[in-house]
């Protein structure tokens, strides 16, 4: 096995429109490499006491190991959600050409 050259991070907007904004911005930022915007989900969850069900667009962005604490700040920061769901989950292998095409973009300043 490889070592970890990328990591998947996810989380959820409340919005196409955020989600989106929230997507732009990583790239642009070089936090991440791509973000995939995914279909509209239903999320079950407790807050404040309460079980809540929301309609949610989630978000998963592909990233180096070394720009998590970058990213960690930047989500906590921007992200609409008091609490934003951030979960990250390192990428073992991939395609070369993919791996490659990521690196470059983020190495790129």
């Amino acid at each position: 096995m490889q070592e970890c050259r990328l990591v998947m991070a996810m989380t959820t907007c409340g919005d196409d429109k955020s989600a989106e904004r929230l997507a732009r911005t990583l790239v642009e930022e070089r936090l991440a490499a791509c973000v995939s915007i995914g279909p509209p989900i239903c999320s079950v969850y407790p807050w404040q006491d309460r079980i809540e069900t929301d309609k949610e667009v989630p978000l998963t962005i592909k990233t180096m190991p070394d720009r998590l604490p970058a990213l960690k700040a930047f989500i906590a920061e921007q992200h609409d959600y008091d609490v934003p769901e951030l979960l990250v989950l390192p990428i073992s292998d991939g395609a070369d050409a993919y791996m490659q095409w990521a690196e470059n973009w983020m190495n790129n300043d």
